[in-house]
């Protein structure tokens, strides 16, 4: 029997230990619109927020079942929970709905056949190219489809950077196109926990000096041998604020630069970091504030 998982489920809903994990938050899982079309037996979706990648996620969850087979699917109320039943009925399904721990579980019986707004949800969900920004991104990848106020005001003070630097959650490669713009770097590595961030990347970075990680920037190997390092840390955990995500990429940077080293960083103004800052490295300077964010250099 196969089952597919996509997300991680609060352990209430009792997520099957022995499914196939298709998240393109979690390093490693194969992506959920390569599973064989009518493969599974069951899934289980912890439904993201957003809608165009919510409903994205239920059609391929849809797609991917054998005629009979189960989806359930779960979301907090207030984040696209109330949402799950009407937004599945569209896909010409039979849709039972209860309520548990503060979230709307939905369960589906695959059909014979799924109504053309299925392939619609897909198709709006997919990587494609966002006219207005000139770049490729995706629904569900951080500010998607602008350009986040954070990294605008780091681009802007930037120097020209080089040697061998890194972008940690590089997202769709909007600050990394900056970093690139100097000739007297070496060679840039993005990382970021998205695949689909990744991909987004891949296409809009097209320069030999980039090489590209799907991981979280937590875990990555620490040389001690960069010269530099731009980010703009998430401060968000599945979908709660979470401080010491910042603080821990903080950490990781100065790990993975040299004695020398720089750090660049952006973050929202009522973030906690200095004090990180402080500890890490040896010299930390402000440059100023704007729109809701700080900006630091740092030097190891």
């Amino acid at each position: 029997m196969t089952t597919l998982l996509y997300g991680r489920p609060p352990a209430v809903f009792d997520p099957p230990g022995d499914a196939v994990q298709t998240s393109p938050l979690i390093p490693g899982s194969p992506p959920l619109e390569t599973v064989t079309e009518g493969s599974a037996d069951a899934a289980m979706v912890y439904a993201p927020p957003g809608v165009l990648e919510r409903r994205r996620v239920l059609a391929l969850a849809l797609k991917a079942l054998k005629p009979g087979g189960r989806l359930t699917t779960m979301a907090p109320k207030d984040k696209g929970g109330s949402r799950l039943k009407k937004e599945l009925a569209t896909f010409g399904v039979e849709v039972a709905e209860d309520a548990k721990a503060h979230h709307r579980r939905c369960v589906v019986i695959r059909p014979d056949a799924l109504a053309p707004e299925a392939e619609a949800a897909i198709s709006a969900g997919d990587l494609h190219l966002v006219e207005h920004l000139g770049a490729w991104s995706q629904p569900g990848v951080f500010a998607w489809d602008r350009i986040d106020a954070g990294t605008a005001l780091l681009a802007q003070i930037l120097p020209p950077l080089k040697g061998a630097g890194a972008d940690l959650g590089c997202g769709y490669g909007a600050l990394s196109t900056v970093v690139l713009r100097s000739p007297a770097v070496a060679n840039l590595r993005l990382v970021d926990l998205d695949r689909r961030a990744v991909e987004a990347a891949r296409r809009n970075v097209e320069d030999p000096r980039a090489s590209f990680e799907w991981a979280d920037a937590r875990n990555v190997t620490e040389n001690g041998d960069l010269d530099f390092i731009v980010m703009n840390p998430p401060f968000h955990d599945g979908g709660a604020e979470d401080r010491r995500l910042g603080q821990a990429f903080i950490r990781k940077a100065a790990g993975m630069l040299r004695k020398g080293g720089v750090l660049w960083l952006v973050a929202n103004r009522h973030l906690p970091y200095e004090a990180e800052l402080g500890e890490a490295f040896k010299r930390v300077t402000p440059h100023g504030e704007g729109a809701g964010y700080k900006l630091f250099e740092a030097v190891r």
